[in-house]
């Protein structure tokens, strides 16, 4: 199996197979993001990615379970590819339960609603999709390239199509001046998209990006931890919709996990009692190099 580039995967796909179908991220621009910067997108052939799978089912024969396919964007492969490749993983691998890629809003969308319904039949499950935002002043900003819009059509079309949506938001993306609209958008996109995951993170500056040297500058000012867990806690007391809130990620102060709106009293509480900690106690600050 080969991979090239930076090979990200999201934490709830730490035991799943990794076989790459696309390098970098046709994107590319957004300012909060090193990851891709130093490498060009492209997609692999297909007839290499079905080498590797066939190596990894000569390796591991029928024991995997979940399989995630690298880099950044693989929703922008072609339908036609895509739906062969998930096609194949799941003749080779006939006990698989979850077939899964990274996928923004703008890609998703190129699919139109047949396309994803193709992929679905296919056999694709899950698309990771980084919405970071629902306030299209954010998302200008951060040259998201998809606008709230489109995350909440992006999330209407994959569920016609039966395919999960896990949607990322990044925390105090807005700074403190408009973290309460950002948090409030934010909400009013998850409850119209309805994903099966709400994943937060928490913005953290990464070196070599835009953002860091916008707060290197002093133009854009980082909320402290308190600020944070209080756009956190905006943010679920204004979720309506059916969905799982998960915070698995080293960026942030809180790890958090319920289902709404079941476990929204337990989850408010816990970010009461953490709001309630002196600041010095919570994670020094950091800049990010991953």
């Amino acid at each position: 199996m080969r991979y090239e580039g930076p090979i990200y995967r999201p934490p709830s796909e730490a035991d799943s197979l990794l076989i790459q179908a696309t390098v970098g991220c046709p994107h590319n621009r957004c300012t909060f993001c090193m990851v891709y910067k130093q490498t060009r997108f492209r997609i692999r052939p297909l007839a290499e990615i079905i080498e590797d799978l066939e190596e990894a089912r000569r390796q591991f024969g029928d024991r995997v379970r979940t399989l995630f396919f690298p880099a950044g964007n693989t929703i922008a492969m072609p339908t036609r590819d895509l739906a062969a490749l998930c096609r194949h993983a799941r003749e080779l691998f006939p006990r698989l339960q979850r077939l899964t890629v990274y996928g923004s809003s703008q890609y998703i969308l190129r699919h139109g609603r047949e396309g994803l319904q193709e992929l679905a039949a296919a056999g694709l499950s899950r698309i990771h999709a980084g919405f970071e935002s629902g306030d299209d002043e954010v998302l200008a900003r951060v040259k998201k390239g998809a606008t709230a819009a489109q995350h909440l059509q992006a999330g209407e079309w994959l569920r016609e199509a039966g395919i999960e949506l896990s949607a990322y938001l990044i925390l105090v993306l807005a700074g403190p001046a408009g973290s309460r609209r950002h948090a409030l958008a934010s909400a009013r996109v998850i409850n119209a998209a309805r994903p099966a995951f709400v994943r937060l993170r928490t913005l953290v500056p990464k070196i070599n990006t835009p953002l860091l040297e916008e707060v290197l500058s002093g133009r854009f000012r980082l909320c402290g931890p308190h600020e944070i867990l209080l756009e956190a806690r905006t943010l679920i007391g204004a979720l309506e919709v059916p969905t799982q809130v998960v915070s698995d990620h080293y960026t942030n102060y809180l790890d958090l996990h319920g289902r709404l709106p079941d476990d929204r009293k337990r989850l408010l509480q816990e970010i009461d009692a953490a709001l309630a900690r002196p600041e010095d106690t919570f994670r020094p600050f950091f800049i990010g190099t991953q």
